[in-house]
Parts: structure tokens; C-alpha cells; sequence
């Protein structure tokens, strides 16, 4: 029983290690997230060039893209939410980038706290 919650201990360590190190791209991707909700949110007003808008978008994408590929547990809930998030088509609704948004900022809070 003592070698099993010392091999729990471990695993748990790890996936904590791994999580504490991916917390910049969580916020790096959270960050992307609401910059693209807000770049579409000009669009939508019209107050931005259809240039702008889509070098931004590209710009975003990448940015997003590399977040994404650095993580060190792409399977975990974060990895999942900055897929979902990098899954969004360009002109997605502001409202619904805000919530993959949400989501990380609360998951980016979980692991501060830990």
C-alpha cells in the first residue's frame, strides 16, 4: 500500500509540474482569445479595415497555433478549451470566443491557487 500512494504521489506531482508549466500558455492563449473577441467586435462595427481584420486573424491563429503546440499536456481540460478556441472560425461571435475565454481564465485561477 505505501509503494502504491507513493506511485499516486508521483503521478499527481507530474501532472501538477506539467500543469504549472503550461500556465504561461494558458494565459498567452486566454489572452489571444480575448483580442480576437474584440478585434471581431470592431469588425462587426465596422470600425476596422477588412485588411486589418484579416492580418489580425492570421496573426491570432499562429499565435494561438503555437500556444497550442507548446503545451506539455495538450489532453488536459485546458488542452482541450485552447483546441476548442483554436477551432472557432476568423468571424466567430465575440461572445462565443469570450466564453473559451472564461473557461481559461477560471482554469488559469485554479492553478494559481494550487
Amino acid at each position: 500500500m505505501g509503494r502504491s500512494a507513493c506511485i499516486l504521489l508521483a503521478l499527481l506531482s507530474a501532472c501538477s509540474e506539467g500543469a504549472a508549466k503550461d500556465l504561461q500558455y494558458i494565459k498567452q492563449a486566454r489572452s489571444i482569445g480575448a483580442e480576437w473577441a474584440l478585434v471581431n467586435d470592431q469588425a462587426h462595427s465596422g470600425r476596422v479595415t477588412t485588411v486589418y481584420v484579416q492580418s489580425m486573424h492570421h496573426w491570432l491563429h499562429d499565435s494561438l497555433q503555437t500556444a497550442s503546440s507548446s503545451l506539455t499536456q495538450p489532453q488536459s481540460e485546458y488542452g482541450r478549451e485552447i483546441s476548442q478556441l483554436l477551432a472557432e472560425p476568423a468571424d466567430a461571435p465575440p461572445d462565443q470566443l469570450r466564453s473559451h475565454v472564461t473557461k481559461l481564465k477560471q482554469i488559469e485561477d485554479q492553478l494559481e491557487s494550487a
